[in-house]
């Protein structure tokens, strides 16, 4: 079934798969953080006793100066993890009861601070895709329609529905829109609970204020629960919100309904000056960072925490949580409404595969620049190397071209890094609110590769092969294709495996770089595998693929091919032979001899074949395994 754009325009009203109608009330009791300092090996507190509760249709501030614990407290609520080796205790309520982490995944989504979007697809494309990755089975394609266009309305993105996103070299929406996009795929699944890190980082006073302003619409206008850290908000923005939560050294400094927070200070000793941002005065005056004097700023922030706790808004907000635990258990659940249907695991690297594709072929940082960086090399190499001759004094330039022609071809693979650090920054993001594992990601980067490296190879052999003169049938020709396209295959895989461990570019490359350093010596070209030290020989050359590659087009070029030996007129002999010829009255000297002088036997070739295989699969399923164990 396929719809008209005008008949998709229809679709984008109000939807009610959007609106909550199950939870009535978020809340938390008693969290607190700690961790080991590596230092002093002590335990240090990141949050200390923080209650809270939201109810339906309001938006929650969690604010706070840097290292206040903001961050924490959102993924502590959020279910996620709170920091490496804390130790987390938290009562977390839905309707006053607690809740699975499985069952919250299916009512919450998480945005996180830096956009995880893929600059290279339009504005209704990245919501296609989230909703194909997010989305059950049993939500037809035309209520997937309807939930994109909704969204592209109460967001106010139609008008950029089919702008790309943007990216280094393509110019796209502006910060601002970026920012509601993000938000817009989260609420693709009809979340009832949406937290939002930084939602207005990076963007002024203007974007930061029409953010905010579509999500609170979206949040009243469909009963949700919105919790976000922001970071000292204009007037104009903090005024949005319904209930601030500040925290200063992990502790609350004020918890309760936005309009108060002006009456609470004043009352508790601490006047907000007039005419100024409210928001920026509490977060300056619990901010210890820049403070001169350190006793003086510790005695005012005890005063602050004392204060708090014994206000009535502190006692209010605990009362609140009880009356929503006391509540009659049939009224204490958070059925989600699809809790037994899921997303089809076969189906999502085959989306992924699909975005990849667009990915690849509109941003030209991934495989573009790629394909002109090789066929530049080709053609250096093609004349370089220009039709060399049959004779004896070519075979080495030979070698050196076969050598050349797959090392570096090889080494350039480290053009991939920025382009896969990218997909695996969107990778973490997107495995982080559930979606897809590793298994899928892996799977689908290697499928969107193969095509792409295919076409490199066939562009780069039918340049070089055939001006260097290479051995001249079709069965050769095709034969180099292969063993070219398997080193790529490798090397690629190679930058994801390094890539995975290390995922900072400098780091990356300079590894990347050292590895076919190393492949490249140990090769067989350089020292030839009999003369190689014992330890290089069986610990690195045998596990190297650069060398499987150069001994399978070392037998394709010499195992048929013969080469004429240097006349000497006058001489007992007619000709002074560099190998052995293939028979004393002529001037011949057959290939085998040269693969004889490394070495290397005929009919191996499938066995090699395997092992690169072989060493493909152990790269990817051991770049597999790092994105299993880390999470970031």
């Amino acid at each position: 079934m396929s719809y008209e754009l005008e008949d998709l325009e229809k679709l984008g009203g109000d939807y009610a798969q959007l609106t909550n109608t199950t939870i009535r009330s978020f809340g938390w009791e008693g969290v607190t953080v700690t961790v080991k300092d590596r230092q002093t090996k002590q335990q240090k507190t990141i949050l200390s006793d923080v209650n809270g509760v939201v109810k339906s249709g309001e938006l929650l501030a969690l604010m706070g100066p840097s290292g206040s614990g903001k961050t924490t407290l959102l993924n502590v609520l959020a279910h996620r993890a709170a920091a490496a080796d804390a130790n987390v205790k938290a009562n977390v309520y839905i309707n006053g009861a607690q809740s699975s982490p499985s069952r919250f995944r299916q009512i919450s989504s998480y945005v996180e601070q830096e956009d995880a979007l893929v600059g290279s697809l339009t504005v209704r494309e990245t919501l296609s895709f989230a909703a194909r990755l997010s989305l059950p089975s049993t939500v037809s394609k035309m209520e997937r329609l309807q939930r994109i266009e909704a969204l592209l309305t109460a967001f106010g993105l139609q008008g950029q529905a089919n702008n790309l996103i943007g990216t280094p070299i393509r110019k796209g929406i502006s910060g601002g829109q970026k920012r509601r996009v993000s938000v817009a795929s989260q609420l693709i699944t009809s979340p009832k609970l949406l937290f939002l890190d930084e939602p207005t980082s990076g963007l002024d006073s203007a974007a930061s204020f029409e953010v905010i302003s579509f999500v609170k619409d979206i949040a009243k206008k469909h009963n949700l629960i919105v919790i976000a850290s922001i970071h000292q908000p204009s007037t104009s923005t903090f005024a949005m919100f319904d209930k601030l939560l500040l925290l200063s050294q992990g502790g609350t400094a004020y918890s309760g309904p936005v309009s108060e927070v002006q009456p609470y200070f004043d009352s508790s000793g601490f006047p907000i000056p007039p005419y100024m941002n409210p928001a920026e005065f509490i977060i300056d005056f619990v901010n210890t960072d820049f403070a001169r004097d350190r006793k003086e700023i510790d005695q005012q922030l005890n005063m602050v925490h004392s204060s708090w706790h014994k206000s009535a808004l502190a006692t209010a907000t605990v009362s609140e949580l009880q009356d929503e635990m006391s509540r009659p258990p049939s009224e204490n659940t958070a059925e989600p409404e699809e809790q037994s249907s899921t997303v089809d695991k076969l189906k999502i690297p085959i989306v992924l595969i699909h975005r990849s594709f667009i990915k690849s072929y509109r941003d030209v940082i991934a495989y573009g620049i790629r394909i002109a960086m090789y066929m530049g090399l080709a053609i250096m190499m093609g004349t370089v190397w220009l039709r060399l001759g049959t004779t004896q004094n070519n075979i080495q330039a030979f070698i050196n071209a076969i050598f050349f022609g797959g090392a570096f071809m090889s080494f350039m693979a480290v053009a991939y890094i920025p382009a896969y650090l990218e997909d695996r920054a969107i990778f973490v993001k997107e495995r982080a609110n559930g979606l897809y594992g590793p298994t899928s990601f892996i799977v689908a980067n290697f499928i969107t590769g193969l095509p792409y490296l295919f076409v490199i190879t066939m562009l780069f052999s039918v340049v070089a092969y055939w001006l260097t003169n290479f051995r001249p049938t079709a069965g050769s020709f095709f034969s180099w294709v292969m063993w070219l396209f398997l080193d790529l295959i490798a090397a690629e895989s190679l930058v994801v495996l390094i890539s995975s461990i290390v995922p900072i570019f400098v780091v990356a490359l300079a590894a990347t770089a050292f590895a076919n350093g190393l492949w490249m010596s140990v090769g067989g070209f350089l020292v030839t595998p009999g003369s190689l030290n014992v330890f290089w020989r069986y610990v690195f050359h045998y596990i190297d693929y650069q060398s499987y590659v150069f001994q399978g087009m070392m037998v394709n070029e010499f195992q048929y091919r013969q080469y004429e030996c240097m006349p000497t007129p006058g001489a007992a002999q007619p000709c002074h032979c560099m190998y052995t010829p293939s028979a004393a009255d002529q001037c011949i000297i057959d290939g085998t001899a040269v693969l004889d002088s490394y070495g290397y036997k005929t009919g191996q070739q499938g066995t090699w074949v395997g092992i690169l295989i072989g060493i493909v699969v152990g790269y990817r399923l051991l770049g597999w395994l790092v994105l299993y164990i880390r999470r970031t």
